[in-house]
């Protein structure tokens, strides 16, 4: 795995900055997370006049081996189905985008069907899907390289353009089972209380899915000795999974805001943080989803989420949906007055 340089934000601007907050023409604190936001993303900038310029939002697309052993109640072929409908503008993400102004890059990481030929997909292809996990490791050490790299040279091409914000979203059927084993062995919480519905299971299907995950557990317990750090990542993870944790820390290292989705992104934010803790500076986690476990997942690293509206779509719909709160704080900075200038009195 290539290495990065991630430094922890530099703080030495902090009281400057608060004192700018302060003086804004408000009451003290009395806008509360919003100053909060304002800080992290001056400090992530190192300035007092931060930028949300030309928002950049990933969709990375993968399949997952595991989903031959039923542990998702929507077939495989849902992945390559969605992937081309978002190159129609009809998805979720396709609106959100749309409406605050992100630029979208479909990208194939790993999907089980042949996107070559469809424009308006950025082709990466690693390969059609990773292996079964159940049985073996989903990815060798080049093919985890090679994903790495992708999520790098994703974001090089979005920092090109002049992106200071990026959020990151996933399509991948079966993708919330590597999140719940990752979930399960980073925070070191018992594998039944991770895992959910993902797209729709029953009780029965929950079980089953507990039961396959909790052998594929065992599996890598077996696996793993002397393995390095990112071993978990690449025996459980997709293609589009690792991607991301690759754009993560190559965005971290570029000092970008990165916008940080629900289950699965929070499962690839936390094992990014575990191999650069100072990535987290750079990190807004932005809602508490519906999914199961994911208050859980966001208490492993502390995060505060800025939104809970019970979503679980994925795409990297909640981190566009909780954009403005980021735009609100940085405005907050940018053209708010202060007493000074709008003579009145400062009265604390």
């Amino acid at each position: 795995m290539q290495e990065f340089n991630i430094q922890p934000v530099n703080r030495e601007m902090q009281a400057v900055i608060q004192q700018k907050i302060d003086n804004l023409n408000k009451p003290k604190g009395s806008l509360g997370r919003l100053e909060e936001l304002a800080m992290q993303v001056c400090l992530i900038q190192q300035t007092m006049e931060p930028s949300t310029a030309h928002p950049c939002h990933l969709l990375l697309g993968g399949d997952h081996g595991i989903e031959r052993e039923g542990v998702s109640v929507s077939p495989r072929e849902v992945t390559w189905q969605q992937m081309i409908n978002f190159t129609r503008g009809g998805g979720g993400v396709n609106m959100f985008c749309r409406q605050h102004d992100f630029k979208l890059r479909i990208v194939d990481v790993g999907v089980d069907y042949d996107l070559s030929n469809v424009s308006g997909i950025i082709n990466r292809k690693i390969a059609r899907g990773t292996k079964n996990f159940l049985y073996e490791p989903a990815m060798s050490e080049e093919e985890f390289d090679r994903a790495i790299a992708v999520g790098v040279d994703l974001v090089d091409a979005c920092i090109a353009e002049g992106c200071r914000v990026l959020s990151i979203g996933e399509m991948g059927i079966a993708n919330t089972s590597p999140s719940s084993i990752w979930m399960h062995l980073f925070g070191n919480i018992p594998l039944e209380e991770c895992i959910g519905a993902g797209a729709g299971l029953d009780t029965p299907g929950i079980r089953h899915k507990y039961e396959v995950l909790s052998q594929a557990v065992e599996h890598y317990h077996h696996w793993s000795e002397n393995q390095s750090q990112v071993a978990p990542l690449r025996y459980f993870g997709g293609y589009e999974m690792i991607a991301a944790i690759g754009a993560m820390l190559r965005a971290a290292e570029q000092h970008l805001i990165i916008l940080v989705d629900g289950f699965i992104m929070t499962a690839c934010a936390i094992a990014a943080i575990r191999l650069y803790p100072a990535a987290q500076d750079y990190m807004v986690f932005t809602h508490c989803g519906d999914e199961s476990g994911h208050k859980r997942m966001l208490d492993i690293v502390d995060a505060k989420p800025l939104l809970s509206l019970g979503l679980r779509l994925g795409e990297g719909t909640g981190a566009l949906c909780a954009f403005p709160i980021v735009d609100s704080a940085v405005r907050m900075m940018n053209e708010m007055n202060n007493f000074d200038n709008a003579k009145i009195t400062k009265y604390f």
